[in-house]
This record gives C-alpha cells, sequence and structure tokens, in this order.
C-alpha cells in the first residue's frame, strides 16, 4: 500500500491511498478518515460507497462528514467505484458503464471479468488491507453509500448481516435488474443469467430470502431519478412484505446531489453511531 497524500483536518487524520489490487488487477484508490479516538484504541468503521461517475473523492470534498464522524470516533473508508487504468477495458462514451460504473458487481463476462471485481474487492481485499494497516475494530463495521454506492451498500449488507452491522442509503438504485441506468451494465457485466443478477439486486435478495436488522433510506423527492432509476417504494414493499424494519424519509425539496446528501449526513452517521 502506497500512501499518495495525507491531510490531517480539524478532527483527526484522513489520507489517501493507492495499491496494486489483486482482485481487480489494477492500481485502485481509496480514502481513510480516522478520528482522534483512533489514537487511544480501535473505532468503529463505516464503509462509504459512491455512485455512478463518481471516485473516493466525491464524498471527500462535498459529503461533510468529517465533524460528525469525529464526534462519535467513527473511521470512514470511500473507495473507488470501479478499477481505473490504461490496461482497464471500458466504454468511454457510457457513463453507466465502465469506469466509475463498477456498480459493485464480481463481472462474469469478458473481458470485464478480470477488471470488474468490486464487490469480491470490496468485501475482502480491501477489508483485509485496511483492517490489517488502521487501528479499526473488524467487529464494529457499518455501511452506507449514494444512488448505485446505494445500491452496493444495501446488497452487500443484506448478503454479509454478520459483517455490516449498520446499513443506510442516500437515494439507492434499489432495483437494478430493471432500472433503466443499471440494467445495461448488468446484462454487459453479468450475461443473460437471471440468478447472477439477482445476487446483486437488493428487492430481489430481499424477496428470495435475505434479511437485516433494519435500514435508513433518504430520498429527495425532487429527484430527477426518482422515477425510472429510483423507485424506492419497489423495496419499501419488499422490505414490508418481509417483516424488515426500513426507515423511509422522502425530502420535500431535495435532488440526486451533494447537497442533499451533505444536509442528511449527520443524521446517517447519528444512525450508524447508535448501532456500533
Amino acid at each position: 500500500m502506497e500512501t499518495v497524500s495525507t491531510a490531517r483536518s480539524f478532527a483527526g487524520t484522513q489520507s489517501v491511498h493507492t495499491h496494486q489490487s489483486e482482485q481487480c488487477q489494477c492500481d485502485m484508490t481509496f480514502a481513510v478518515y480516522m478520528p482522534p479516538q483512533a489514537q487511544d484504541g480501535p473505532v468503529p468503521v463505516l464503509w462509504y460507497l459512491s455512485g455512478l461517475t463518481c471516485n473516493h473523492s466525491n464524498v471527500m470534498d462535498k459529503g461533510e462528514y468529517r465533524a460528525h464522524a469525529a464526534k462519535h470516533g467513527i473511521a470512514v473508508v470511500c473507495p473507488d467505484t470501479s478499477p481505473r487504468g490504461d490496461q482497464v477495458p471500458d466504454d468511454a462514451d457510457n457513463w453507466q458503464f465502465g469506469s466509475g460504473a463498477g456498480f459493485y458487481l464480481d463481472a462474469i463476462r469478458e473481458p470485464w471479468r478480470k477488471n470488474y471485481r468490486m464487490y469480491s474487492y470490496i468485501l475482502e481485499e480491501l477489508q483485509e488491507l485496511v483492517v490489517g494497516n488502521f487501528n479499526i475494530d473488524k467487529d464494529r463495521q457499518g455501511i452506507f453509500g449514494h444512488s448505485m454506492g446505494g445500491h452496493g451498500a444495501l446488497t452487500m449488507a443484506l448478503k454479509n448481516p454478520d459483517l455490516y452491522k449498520s446499513c443506510s442509503a442516500f437515494a439507492p438504485i434499489v432495483q437494478p435488474t430493471t432500472a433503466d441506468w443499471s440494467s445495461g451494465a448488468f446484462e454487459r457485466y453479468l450475461g443473460d443469467n437471471p440468478q447472477a443478477w439477482a445476487d446483486y439486486d437488493a428487492t430481489l435478495l430481499v424477496e428470495n430470502g435475505a434479511r437485516y436488522s433494519e435500514i435508513l433510506i433518504d430520498q429527495g423527492a425532487a429527484d430527477g431519478f426518482l422515477d425510472d432509476g429510483l423507485r424506492p417504494w419497489i423495496f419499501e414493499k419488499a422490505c414490508k412484505d418481509a417483516g424488515i424494519p426500513l426507515t423511509m424519509r422522502m425530502q420535500d425539496g431535495y435532488d440526486h446531489s451533494y447537497f442533499f446528501i451533505s444536509t442528511f449526513m449527520q443524521d446517517h452517521i447519528n444512525w450508524h453511531a447508535e448501532r456500533l
């Protein structure tokens, strides 16, 4: 692991790192915020998964999480959204696929299968790297994210409830298998196997038996992607039918931007802090 830059904030230390990933087989970048409490002992950690076209830096620049994480003594890890590099296949003209659009799954189709393994990368390789190199309590981990990252947070938590003790999302893609801006990527990454698609769809996971203790979702009511891409009511019904406690908050006047995320970031970190 190579640290490429380090910045000390008013409350803790944030650093950006690159490493050669075995899962994605390319150089990967991630950021870690460590609160001042980490000087005294292991601290809980929140994994923040970003959305389409983003990388590790978007939430660092606009998420406004540091003060709240410092207050509760929580580390925050911000992975990239896809593998990157000249050797990594891409579709440069499609913002919904390839670079910046890994969808937190393990691709099975060529030529994407070798590099696009974001699910395994975050769950296994980056997990081991972060826990092994930072003063983090591996038994107190939560996960959250935005849009495509909200989809990733929900699916990773539903599939790994023993690892991720808390889960929340900002405007998540709750059923990517049928959403306009994700179904095309699923076909190219996963082929035409319905089971492979269902393994990375939060709504279908719940309908097929996955369970979780409780979930928080905030959704902007003025989000331009609400009706075609997000459709949180689909996941809300699935959770209700399955008996999964879901706090779904529609926020009037808010869109899909980081103004929305930063406004409710404190609520989400408080939520996780109570459960970690």
